[in-house]
């Protein structure tokens, strides 16, 4: 099952990394974020091995590990590291491969090269995490319009946060995208609830069947 997922976001913090931990899990699968800025607090790879039930060997390790939080392309600068966009090609897998992003989709990479010019090259689909609190159609909407402008396919939106009925109808609407469920936050957030409330509010076959197409 050749089942390669890329989740990316309409902007930072809005809890890609818990979702793309309960989507690993939820397809036993592998997981990668290739590039990671900021150690203090831990990496989202620490976050998903917590969260995921998975094993650490299918924790993938970052080809970039920078010290410092902030866009990849000033962590690197900082850092005193070249970010190489040829040395993040997707990895070859024996069981699904979920691959994380940083931030939204124009994040730089580097000086000329954009997070969502690394995902044209992958030609995987992508998952959009949205909020569901204010601004989140325009943010939505310009992101699913970013991806279509390069022919990157979407496999639909991820909402994240209480439920905002019309917000989400609207994006997906406009947008003309799949509705692929919504994760509410969790007061309690550990793998155990986190994978009751995957179950609950998304169907792990949608993803499949759209990876797949």
């Amino acid at each position: 099952m050749n089942v390669r997922i890329v989740v990316t976001g309409t902007d930072t913090g809005i809890g890609k990394t818990v979702f793309s931990a309960a989507l690993s899990g939820a397809l036993d699968a592998y997981y990668w974020k290739p590039v990671q800025a900021g150690l203090d607090d831990g990496t989202d790879r620490d976050t998903v091995m917590r969260l995921s039930g998975l094993p650490e060997q299918r924790l993938l390790r970052e080809v970039y590990r920078l010290n410092t939080p902030a866009s990849p392309h000033l962590a690197a600068r900082i850092d005193g590291v070249v970010i190489d966009p040829q040395k993040l090609a997707l990895p070859k897998t024996d069981r699904p491969l979920v691959i994380e992003g940083a931030g939204g989709l124009m994040v730089p990479l580097t000086e000329d090269f954009t997070y969502i010019d690394i995902m044209a090259h992958w030609d995987a689909p992508v998952v959009l995490c949205a909020r569901t609190t204010l601004g989140t159609i325009n943010h939505s909407l310009l992101s699913i319009e970013a991806l279509r402008a390069r022919a990157i396919p979407i496999l639909g939106v991820a909402f994240i946060g209480d439920e905002n009925e019309e917000s989400e109808r609207i994006i997906c609407k406009m947008g003309e995208v799949c509705h692929l469920g919504r994760l509410p936050h969790l007061v309690s957030l550990t793998g155990e609830t986190l994978r009751a409330a995957f179950a609950q509010h998304f169907n792990v076959d949608d993803f499949v069947r759209g990876a797949n197409r």
